[in-house]
């Protein structure tokens, strides 16, 4: 047996004390074997999938059981989901059935075994013909017909949230003008969406870095949500639209009867168009769904509170000599892959300010490490002679320039950088104000799409053109990319290249 190789492995780590970098070590290796046969004739171990959900579930601290969780999500499952690919989706649903067939036979999974039965589920079958029923389903949501309520997952990420989730709010908004919209996800949601009242938003924590179970858990408190509302709806009226989301697993945990069960296929390219962006292909998609031919822009909702905060600071930017105002993020979420490198941000930033006046917003991010290297370049940035500062930008501080410039260095702040340290709200609000928005493949480049901003990508971390092409940022003004190949050979990266083919793109679209 394949699997006994790294079996003994395990066996033999946990007989004595754990070590997590060990276990970190041989939960990678396991998912690249996995991969490595997978690669080669599509073979499906399911050994190894079975041996990282134990590891994924042997033990109460995170620290030992992450590892394996992470192994089975960031490296498998991230694998199988980025290549757009009908085989891959295929392949995901049988990993996803089978780390939902191991969890509910643990002594913790029985809510989830119990949940599942709830629904007729009993088998890994099931399962899949369940998802294989759901994705070839060919039901419509007529707009003749009527509806009380519309359910809406969150895709989790606020980027997928904008780029897809937004766009099919708007498209049924339109359709069901009577009709409450309800959007299932995380509490920030309401930092881009509050300003649209006719959303109404049931909080929900999914970590992307939690334990199996965790990740899991949250699809029971979403069924909760749903027998909550469903339960406050007159019968048939509620209808439940899934847009590929985390929180049923990619489709493949039920949420709803089929009948009222509207899924969204978004990885697969069975009959979609190659070529299309995400906020495309939602669009097509409800074209066919509904019946009526239309197509709309991501949107954003941003609250007043972050609105008119973010109008007054820039307003105060531009009166003491600001002629434009870039907003900059280097956050990747997490993705090393995504980022090209520290000699590039900073070469980039020093080419954009010695556009006369211009001053960055540098959004320092989320996270330790991503602060940690928004500081060091505003530093960088500093020692080269600009003036540059550091603000905790939220609605109850107040704008940090009199009419004299005092403040911002020595002098009026007519250029610079401003180191802004803020929620995903404020950053919206910021952009929304600006001039123009460059940054990696983040929820930042969709925002700035949805909200008419010129924006610059630079779409490193992927090699893969559909995969490129359906997540570039797409709105009514310009949206660019700039594509750096960090896989292949990140040491022959030429930074002047790059920033040569920035400085292109942006003085091609100038008026």
């Amino acid at each position: 047996m394949k699997s006994s190789f790294y079996r003994e492995k395990w066996n033999a780590l946990i007989r004595e004390t754990p070590d997590p970098e060990a276990i970190r070590r041989l939960s990678r290796q396991i998912a690249y074997s996995f991969l490595d046969y997978y690669l080669k004739d599509c073979r499906y171990e399911e050994e190894y999938i079975d041996l990282l959900c134990d590891m994924a579930t042997f033990s109460e601290e995170p620290k030992l059981t992450d590892p394996g969780t992470q192994a089975i999500f960031g490296i498998i499952v991230e694998s199988l989901c980025d290549d757009f690919e009908e085989l891959q989706t295929l392949t995901y649903n049988k990993v996803m059935t089978q780390v939902i067939s191991y969890c509910r036979s643990l002594p913790a999974g029985g809510e989830i075994d119990q949940s599942l039965k709830n629904f007729g589920i009993y088998s890994p079958k099931d399962i899949l013909d369940r998802i294989n029923k759901i994705r070839a389903n060919d039901n419509s949501l007529s707009p003749r017909e009527s509806a009380d309520k519309i359910l809406l997952l969150s895709r989790v990420t606020i980027g997928a949230d904008v780029a897809i989730t937004s766009v099919i709010i708007e498209r049924l908004a339109g359709i069901f003008p009577e009709a409450e919209i309800l959007l299932v996800g995380d509490g920030r949601l309401k930092e881009i969406y509050g300003g649209n009242p006719r959303i109404r938003i049931r909080k929900v924590l999914y970590s992307r870095r939690g334990g199996l179970l965790g990740r899991l858990s949250s699809w029971l408190l979403v069924l909760k949500i749903i027998q909550q509302e469903t339960d406050s709806c007159r019968p048939g009226k509620t209808v439940l639209v899934d847009p590929d989301s985390r929180l049923s697993q990619l489709g493949v945990l039920p949420l709803i009867p089929i009948d009222d069960y509207f899924f969204f296929d978004s990885r697969s390219d069975a009959s979609l168009n190659t070529k299309m962006s995400m906020p495309e292909l939602a669009n097509s998609w409800l074209n066919r769904l509904t019946g009526e031919e239309g197509s709309c822009y991501p949107g954003v909702w941003i609250p007043e509170t972050y609105t008119g905060h973010a109008t007054r600071f820039c307003r105060g930017l531009k009166e003491n000599g600001v002629r434009k105002i870039i907003v900059v993020n280097f956050g990747v979420g997490g993705n090393p892959r995504k980022r090209v490198g520290r000699r590039m941000e900073e070469k980039l930033l020093l080419t954009l300010l010695r556009e006369p006046d211009t001053l960055i917003l540098l959004d320092k991010g989320f996270g330790e490490e991503e602060l940690l290297n928004s500081n060091s370049l505003i530093d960088a940035v500093e020692k080269q002679g600009y003036p540059a500062l550091h603000i905790l930008f939220d609605s109850g501080n107040n704008f940090p320039f009199d009419k004299g410039g005092r403040g911002f260095a020595d002098g009026k702040p007519g250029g610079g950088i401003i180191g802004v340290q803020s929620g995903i709200g404020e950053v919206a609000a910021l952009i929304a104000n600006s001039d123009e928005f460059i940054g990696y493949d983040s929820a930042c480049q969709h925002i700035a799409a949805a909200l008419k901003i010129p924006c610059l990508t630079i779409f490193a971390g992927s090699n893969n053109m559909r995969f490129i092409r359906r997540w570039s940022a797409y709105g009514q003004e310009s949206c660019n990319i700039i594509h750096v190949d960090t896989l292949t050979d990140p040491a022959s990266i030429d930074v002047d290249d790059i920033i040569t083919r920035i400085t292109h793109v942006r003085e091609s679209r100038e008026p």
